[in-house]
């Protein structure tokens, strides 16, 4: 059940139509956080640690997610993550301070030029529910991006590989767990056994799957869906298609750094053994979304 309207005033402006990135780790949400973060109007943070223990609160356990405090606690750490104050920059992550190209503690926008917020935060996907009973007037910006290139940045990213150390597992007691990509109690032993490679295609497919479940049940104004292939292979259309979908410029400048990482980057990135495992354990979503053939 969808609460009364709630407006949200920050810096004294109201937050309408806030805009969500979402995705699979390492399927390009942060790359489409770095493009609105130059985009005229915008105010676009990522992974602040307001937002950060919530959303890792509500992956780890979705049913902490269900509970009549949780809009609330969403909406006061978003509220919190999008004020501008003299040095706000200085509690963002590194990767946020970097995409708005600040180089003290900021802030990175001025108040006075804001006139649309949005978040980027790694894991955001698993707090959707949440986010669309806080804002209802949300958008929704999701990446599809090949497991096997996903996996990759996965493998490589300790941040990520943090999150397979059998003691992050001991806590979590919430079954089915889209955060882990564990279905069921009994087999939280067989994913404690599992190398890494596994454990992240487990997770790449538990994402996919509730990104089709949004795109079943989100209607076609709130929802855009993006593959991370088409925004580097062809930055104008699918800029053009995003700029249209938020009523919008958006910039398309980062899209064309040299440092974004590459459309089958896997096929260096990752070892044999990996590749067999991720496409066993991922099969059915690769070939669906047609990055592996039948």
């Amino acid at each position: 059940m969808r609460l009364p309207p709630h407006i949200l005033v920050v810096n004294g402006i109201k937050v309408r139509r806030p805009v969500f990135l979402v995705g699979a780790p390492h399927s390009g949400a942060d790359l489409l956080a770095r493009a609105l973060k130059r985009s005229p109007g915008f105010h676009v943070t990522m992974g602040r640690s307001s937002v950060a223990h919530v959303v890792y609160a509500f992956a780890r356990k979705p049913s902490i997610a269900a509970t009549s405090g949780a809009v609330r606690v969403m909406r006061d750490a978003l509220a919190e993550s999008w004020q501008v104050l003299p040095r706000s920059c200085g509690d963002c992550a590194e990767s946020c301070r970097e995409a708005g190209g600040v180089t003290g503690t900021g802030p990175c926008v001025s108040a006075s030029e804001v006139t649309r917020f949005g978040d980027g935060s790694p894991d955001l996907l698993y707090s959707v529910p949440v986010l669309l009973q806080a804002f209802p007037d949300a958008r929704f910006v999701q990446l599809i991006r090949d497991g096997r290139d996903a996996v990759a940045g996965m493998l490589g990213d300790p941040a990520c590989l943090a999150w397979f150390k059998p003691a992050m597992s001991s806590e979590t007691s919430d079954f089915p767990n889209p955060f882990l990509g564990v279905n069921k109690d009994e087999h939280l032993e067989r994913w404690k056994s599992m190398p890494a490679a596994g454990k992240s295609a487990l997770r790449w497919r538990s994402a996919v799957r509730l990104s089709a479940e949004l795109r079943r049940t989100l209607p076609d104004p709130q929802l855009l869906t993006l593959r991370y292939e088409d925004l580097i292979q062809k930055p104008p259309q699918s800029v053009a298609r995003l700029s249209e979908f938020l009523e919008t410029r958006v910039s398309k400048v980062v899209l064309y750094d040299t440092a974004v990482p590459k459309v089958g980057a896997w096929r260096t990135r990752l070892r044999q053994t990996d590749v067999e495992l991720v496409e066993k354990v991922a099969r059915e979503e690769l070939r669906r979304l047609g990055y592996l053939k039948s």
